[in-house]
């Protein structure tokens, strides 16, 4: 898409809502004497990886993460109806700041999406400094982590304390989140 139509479409969408998101990019928004302005969004953002056996428990940490301020990425509230949902889910992993997949016994056997999820964020993983987290695995229930992740990554248990799992989980974003900016 050119900038020009990204902007007639903005403009279009800010006639019928106060204020118009751009995933990765920001909030567009008009004032009252009709100009638009832009907020940037310098939220985390977090893709969620799950099966739809587990869609309670990824809305769970999808709502808990937008609480606490947070941009998290789940398909079921982010994708549109059209979009090639492929391409949408690689581009919102490639554009994460971390990636939470899901495991729990419904994931690890089952064949499909959440696979190849978690295969393309491994591989966005190698492209980030050594020392960043990226990939944040969470257990939803007592099952086998894959070994390909368990020799190379720490893991989170949302079980049987979902709290005491979901402060790990925000613990870990904030301590990067510092190290990151330091950085920068």
């Amino acid at each position: 898409m050119r900038a020009d139509e990204l902007a007639w479409l903005i403009c279009k969408a800010l006639l019928r809502s106060p204020a118009v998101e751009v995933e990765g990019l920001g909030v567009f928004s008009r004032d009252d004497s009709g100009r638009i302005s832009l907020r940037q969004n310098n939220r985390p953002r977090i893709f969620i990886a799950y099966v739809l056996e587990d869609a309670a428990a990824a809305d769970k940490l999808f709502l808990s993460l937008e609480a606490r301020g947070y941009a998290p990425w789940l398909d079921r509230r982010k994708l549109l109806p059209g979009q090639d949902w492929p391409r949408r889910i690689q581009d919102a992993i490639e554009s994460a700041d971390f990636f939470v997949p899901c495991f729990s016994g419904n994931s690890v056997h089952k064949r499909g999406g959440f696979q190849a999820e978690v295969r393309h964020g491994l591989e966005c993983g190698k492209r980030m400094p050594l020392d960043d987290v990226f990939i944040i695995p969470a257990r939803l229930d007592d099952c086998r982590i894959p070994a390909r992740i368990q020799r190379e990554t720490q893991y989170v248990d949302l079980f049987p304390d979902w709290s005491a799992g979901f402060e790990r989980i925000l613990s870990i974003v904030e301590q990067q989140r510092r190290e990151r900016q330091r950085r920068h």
